[in-house]
């Protein structure tokens, strides 16, 4: 089973990674670059070799970055992970929120009737969902929330465009800024996606002394102590019924 985990910025990619280190002794691996300048770390456990990539903020970034691992190495599944805003009360911060549904929360069209999304235009998608059992065992192992997982471009920072969110989406559980578009590079390779988000704000007013981000980081690194094996046993799994 190989699994590729995508972050956005290096603080998270070292949380993953300090989750994915057996022995807290266990030198730091040193990163690769892939074209583009992406830095890639390398970890290995029973029935598991995870990359993570390091890809930059935003959808795109976070496509283009995904997209370029995929190109270069076979997966079997693609992780979304780091921090982002929780919707409250579901989802204070310090907790986890494992997708089951990643959304482009943003990506749409403004008309008199509201907002439309891209699906709703005729012009595509708007979620990727991911595999129900593999989602649902990983949000389990690690006492995570299930809940979809809004994508946005630009984070909220009023409660108003909480409200307007949480309106269009009453069941999410967090918002981030990568997780739509490491789906979409998923997609196009035909490899199942899986998000886990961190909670470090409530999303709504922004509020910077109120951030927990320390406690974010740490949830991030514990979350994935127990999502690796989750990942190897359910690569496993469909291992042997492709068989």
């Amino acid at each position: 089973m190989r699994a590729l985990v995508v972050t956005a910025v290096t603080a998270e990619a070292d949380s993953v990674v300090a989750g994915l280190t057996p022995h807290p002794d266990t030198p730091a691996p040193e990163p690769r670059l892939l074209p583009g300048g992406y830095p890639v770390s390398r970890r290995d456990l029973p029935g598991l070799a995870v990359d993570v990539l390091v890809a930059g903020v935003g959808p795109a970034a976070a496509a283009a970055g995904t997209a370029t691992a995929l190109a270069r190495a076979d997966y079997d599944v693609v992780v979304s992970a780091g921090i982002g805003g929780g919707f409250a009360p579901a989802a204070p911060p310090g907790s986890l929120v494992v997708a089951d549904a990643v959304v482009a929360a943003d990506l749409g069209a403004q008309t008199p009737e509201g907002f439309a999304t891209v699906t709703e235009l005729g012009f595509g998608h708007s979620v990727h969902l991911p595999p129900a059992d593999l989602a649902a065992r990983a949000a389990e192992a690690t006492g995570a929330l299930l809940a979809p997982v809004l994508t946005v471009s630009t984070v909220t920072g009023t409660a108003e465009r909480a409200a307007e969110l949480t309106s269009r989406h009453p069941l999410a559980g967090a918002e981030a800024m990568e997780g739509f578009g490491v789906a979409e590079a998923a997609a196009a390779h035909g490899l199942p996606v899986l998000e886990v988000r961190a909670v470090s704000n409530a999303v709504g007013p922004r509020d910077r002394d109120a951030w927990r981000i320390g406690d974010a980081l740490a949830a991030l690194t514990a979350g994935f102590r127990t999502l690796g094996p989750v990942l190897a046993n359910w690569g496993e799994r469909h291992a042997d019924a492709r068989r």
